[in-house]
């Protein structure tokens, strides 16, 4: 399976980080050959980068690690090829306009059913590639356009969002096993369900979670790549497998949890 990764912090922070971490996964230590993608939030757009090959081959990847503007939210995608052949229009993350927002999204799992499935009709999303991962985006995307129109240019209230969310989840978790990452410009969202673990079984956790709040350099995060400095920097990280020996922690499966500028702001059960 894909791997996940993910950052929301309250103060602009560089991505070098677990991405060079990340991509020794793909392709280095690990099978995922079949492409990588980072999404980086800059004030009211995204910054997209995404390539249909190993990332640990990259010298794209590279010069992220040195160059890339900091960003208070990021989604990453590290791709194992299960719908949808190693292309660019294959790759994630995918990103989509909706209430004047850019939403992106990133998805770990295998739901054939999404894709073979013909009883789901079209809406105003539609996928460019063939992976179910848009497929599902794009009918999230359906789900929540009623009330980002609603909003008239505001944010529809958080409550109202993650419950959309974690509904879609729930139907999606019928599908096969399902972890993603959404994000809306200005909440980052997270389910966990299942993934292919180190001895092969599919299992929970499909996720783990580490908060931090720094107030100088934060070693405990040096074999995640990343050091984290400033005034209360607080940070919230997400991936598929801790990427360092900080005390993540495994998010339940089906829930759902909502994080805004580094912090969680709302978790919801799996219903």
């Amino acid at each position: 399976m894909s791997e996940l990764l993910a950052i929301s912090s309250r103060l602009p922070t560089n991505v070098g980080f677990s991405l060079e971490r990340l991509a020794r996964r793909g392709g280095g230590e690990g099978p995922l050959r079949d492409g990588w993608g980072v999404a980086l939030y800059q004030d009211r757009d995204v910054a997209l980068l995404r390539e249909p090959r190993a990332a640990a081959e990259s010298e794209l990847v590279r010069f992220i690690e040195r160059q890339t503007p900091p960003s208070t939210l990021v989604i990453s995608h590290i791709r194992l090829a299960t719908r949808g052949a190693p292309a660019l229009h294959n790759t994630q993350p995918f990103i989509r306009e909706l209430g004047g927002r850019v939403h992106v999204f990133a998805h770990n799992g295998d739901m054939p059913g999404i894709v073979v499935g013909g009883d789901v009709p079209p809406g105003r999303f539609l996928p460019v590639g063939e992976s179910d991962s848009e497929r599902a985006f794009c009918l999230l995307l359906d789900q929540l356009e009623a009330p980002w129109r609603a909003a008239e240019g505001a944010t529809p209230p958080l409550a109202e969002r993650l419950g959309l969310v974690a509904g879609f989840a729930a139907e999606l978790r019928r599908l096969g096993p399902v972890n993603f990452l959404y994000a809306d410009g200005e909440t980052l969202f997270a389910h966990a369900h299942r993934r292919r673990q180190a001895d092969g079984a599919i299992r929970p956790p499909g996720l783990h979670v580490l908060e931090r709040r720094c107030e100088s350099e934060e070693p405990a995060l040096d074999g995640a790549g990343m050091t984290l400095t400033g005034a209360a920097q607080e940070v919230c990280l997400l991936a598929s497998v801790p990427l360092s020996d900080a005390p993540w922690q495994p998010l339940d499966e089906g829930e759902v949890i909502a994080v805004v500028q580094g912090q969680t702001a709302a978790r919801h059960p799996r219903v």
